[in-house]
């Protein structure tokens, strides 16, 4: 399976330039799985009654461009729901089903946790065969919640993580990788946002040896991930089969 994602310098608070930027710059790209960062449609705002969908605009536009391409495509927005806000991680497939995963662990360092309202799940999706964990951001920091239960195959991460706690960013990614002996592919934005932070290229997909697969031309961000090789290599180091057990609780 063949994952590009878009290192997006996202337009503040304006969704219809930022639908028109990564049909842009997806135009002629190719791939199974199309990765778009954290509220790729507004940046990552707190005026979540400004800027959150009301009419579904994000998953709507990604339906579209699912369908046109042929491929399926995954990024979170800011969205109300019945007068709360999410921070919700759609995941949509070209025959427009959807699956969708609300942001857990919200980032009290911003007033996030103030703001937006909690997940209450963990979710898994399959597709081509590969079963995907759907997580956002500083959802990173919490390992446990992302413990591999021999229930995926790859980590999905979309974020907005600033330059200036990126060395946390790199290194907690390859360390999920190692410890669920899984894919992570974690994607970030770059540029400047409108509360003036600035995000570096930071995006990479680690094998669950903890080596870096991504290859990098311009603004994308492509990997291939090869199911049998996974399996291989899980079944030659059954590291799993020593992990604690443990029940979440959400």
């Amino acid at each position: 399976m063949k994952i590009t994602a878009l290192n997006q310098d996202i337009v503040w608070k304006n969704k219809q330039e930022n639908f028109k930027l990564i049909k842009d710059q997806l135009q002629n790209q190719n791939a199974d799985l199309f990765l778009l960062p954290e509220m790729f449609s507004t940046g990552f705002c707190m005026d979540a009654a400004e800027i959150s969908d009301k009419n579904e605009e994000s998953l709507e536009f990604l339906k579209k461009i699912s369908k046109e391409k042929n491929a399926s495509f995954c990024g979170s927005a800011s969205v109300e729901i019945e007068g709360k806000f999410y921070n919700r991680m759609y995941f949509v497939k070209p025959d427009s089903e959807i699956t969708f995963y609300n942001k857990r662990h919200l980032f009290s360092f911003s007033g996030e946790d103030k703001i937006y309202s909690p997940g209450n799940e963990r979710v898994i999706v399959e597709y081509l065969g590969i079963r995907f964990l759907l997580q956002v951001c500083y959802d990173l920091r919490f390992p446990v919640f992302a413990r591999n239960n021999d229930d995926y195959d790859a980590i999905l991460y979309v974020a907005n993580w600033p330059e200036k706690r990126v060395e946390a960013w790199e290194h907690l990614l390859k360390a999920r990788a190692i410890e669920n002996l899984s894919y992570v592919f974690g994607l970030n934005r770059i540029g400047t946002d409108g509360n003036d932070l600035f995000y570096k290229e930071s995006s990479h997909c680690f094998f669950a040896d903890g080596k870096e697969i991504a290859e990098k031309k311009g603004n994308l961000v492509s990997a291939e991930l090869n199911l049998e090789e996974l399996k291989d290599f899980r079944k030659h180091f059954q590291f799993l089969n020593d992990r604690d057990t443990f029940e979440i609780r959400l």
